[in-house]
């Protein structure tokens, strides 16, 4: 071969060879793995405690791993794309007792996923997805799946059937109608601007609104009388006075105004100093065994076979939890032990006989409230504490007035997907399959769905309940404003228990805490209108007029008598 021959070879050889090496590289660049997205910022909320130990063995369901795959669909029909358009492949899926509905959330990522409700309140394979509220990661709650809430993730109805219950509509003379059950009784009433309503155990709840007060009545322990208050940044704050058997208290509301009705939510008086908060999240140095002494307590006899306390408490947050369900089961038993009470005199008038105004222990012992269920709600009290500790540790608290945002648009915290369990407060009728069932205090539900449909209904899982109530495991329709209250509810009964667990702290075994002081919310409470009791009675008497000018109107209309 001639030395040019051999030249021209060599320039190609090295032609060849710098051509594939860009090529080479860029083949390598292509095949390796995604870089794992940054996990997102938490706010400095305490570690989590463990759960403390029961008398059973509690058994936990594992969560499944996540493995991100390139060009693999998901081997669960459970597919999460990330905004990169990588697939996200989840194991086997852990799921407990009956699905009860799926829904599709949007995460902060820009990509979607499907989560699987479950009987037991639990995740069909829980995921961790970052949501919009705060730029707090919402994971690690039983049942939460938190996307951004961009206003409200679109959920599937499933399970719950028709959110109508049977019975007959009657329009009234003048206006208005009324909502008649099968056996005849009123259900519900609308005229005039007041809305009545009986629960399917009799109970009666009126609300109306006139001369800017919104009034609520229930049965004939009291109610409430609420006001516009004060405005903050863009945001509306209400003033409420509760009137119940003489005694008067006030509080603030925030408004909100979300799918064209206004929610309220309540606005803490005042917050402990931040190391307060710290240690009631934090585990505790040893567990502690505590006695409440409420072993002669008539509502604790009647609710010993739904209702075990922890055995000994890691940290405050498990006291709180026992302390939240407690304050609920009390007022379940009052709320019965009043009743009984009314029935028992009715009785007495008819018969000259008499009647125990408590109810009967025997009708909840086949009932429990679990491990699992409390743990739920532990976790809801942790969820709590942390957002209260963040609130303390600012100028102006993050919930407060501080910020500009307009409340328009803005969903309440009961349909926020990081609130998924909630704790009933008071007696409420839901809707299952068309046939309607009752919740009472002390019952525990899982929200299902984030958008409330046409009647403002969304649905639940109930975790928990007492024999007679809505069964456990069944899924039923339950009002916005219904899960709002217990919410509210839950909120302010954590405040009082933060406020017991001051007082008794370094007594009882409690470990001493440190700084308890408060320091007063941007929006304090005024003082309690003291014409809310006389509001709350001619409200009262009006809608006995009402229901009586309706029943007769009923019962002319060829529907039968009431």
């Amino acid at each position: 071969m001639s030395f040019r021959t051999r030249n021209i070879l060599r320039q190609w050889t090295s032609i060849t060879i710098l051509m594939a090496i860009p090529a080479f590289a860029w083949g390598q660049k292509k095949s390796s793995p995604p870089p794992k997205a940054p996990s997102a910022p938490h706010q400095s909320a305490p570690s989590h405690s463990s759960a403390p130990s029961h008398g059973t063995t509690q058994t936990h369901s594992s969560t499944p791993s996540h493995t991100t795959t390139t060009g693999h669909t998901a081997t669960t029909g459970h597919t999460a794309t990330t905004g990169a358009g990588h697939t996200s492949t989840t194991g086997r899926t852990a799921t407990t007792g009956r699905t009860a509905t799926t829904g599709t959330h949007t995460g902060a990522a820009g990509g979607t996923h499907t989560t699987t409700g479950t009987r037991g309140g639990t995740t069909a394979g829980t995921h961790t997805t970052t949501g919009a509220r705060g730029g707090t990661a919402a994971g690690g709650k039983p049942g939460t799946s938190a996307g951004a809430h961009g206003g409200a993730a679109a959920s599937t109805r499933g399970g719950s059937g028709s959110h109508t219950p049977p019975g007959r509509t009657v329009s009234l003379k003048g206006g208005g109608h009324a909502s008649i059950r099968p056996n005849g009784q009123i259900r519900s009433v609308d005229r005039n601007g007041m809305h009545i309503e009986h629960g399917v155990r009799g109970g009666r709840t009126v609300v109306s609104e006139h001369n800017g007060a919104r009034v609520v009545t229930n049965g004939r322990r009291g109610g409430y009388v609420q006001r516009a208050y004060v405005t903050r940044g863009g945001r509306s704050y209400y003033s409420r006075t509760y009137y119940y058997h003489g005694a008067y208290r006030s509080g603030v509301y925030r408004g909100y105004y979300y799918g064209g009705r206004p929610y309220y939510g309540y606005y803490a008086p005042y917050y402990y100093h931040p190391a307060y908060y710290g240690w009631a999240y934090n585990p505790w140095a040893a567990p502690v065994a505590y006695g409440w002494g409420w072993g002669g307590a008539p509502w604790y006899g009647f609710y010993g076979a739904y209702f075990t306390p922890y055995p000994v408490y890691p940290s405050a947050a498990f006291w709180l939890t026992d302390y939240l369900i407690s304050a609920n089961l009390q007022a379940a038993y009052a709320a019965r032990a009043e009743a009984n009470a009314d029935a028992a005199t009715a009785d007495a008038q008819a018969n000259s006989g008499g009647g125990d105004p408590a109810p009967a222990a025997a009708s909840n012992a086949s009932v429990t409230l679990t491990p699992e269920v409390k743990q739920a709600i532990a976790e809801e009290v942790k969820a709590e504490l942390a957002a209260q500790q963040a609130s303390a540790g600012q100028s102006a608290p993050a919930s407060g007035g501080a910020a500009p945002a307009a409340a328009s648009g803005e969903a309440p915290p009961a349909l926020d997907p990081a609130h998924r369990t909630f704790v009933v407060d008071s007696d409420v009728t839901a809707v299952a399959n068309g046939q309607e069932c009752a919740l009472t205090s002390g019952d525990v539900v899982t929200r299902l769905t984030d958008t409330p449909d046409a009647d403002q209904m969304v649905n639940a899982s109930v975790s928990a309940s007492k024999k007679s109530d809505c069964a456990s495991g069944q899924t039923v329709a339950v009002k916005v404003d219904d899960l709002q209250e217990m919410y509210n509810h839950f909120q302010e009964t954590l405040t009082n228990g933060m406020g017991e667990l001051a007082k008794k702290q370094g007594t009882g075994g409690l470990p001493k805490a440190p700084d308890t002081g408060t320091t007063a919310s941007d929006v304090p409470p005024p003082p309690p209108d003291t014409s809310a009791a006389k509001t709350l009675q001619d409200q009262q008497a009006a809608a006995d007029q009402t229901e009586s000018q309706v029943k007769q109107e009923a019962a002319g209309s060829g529907g039968g008598g009431l």
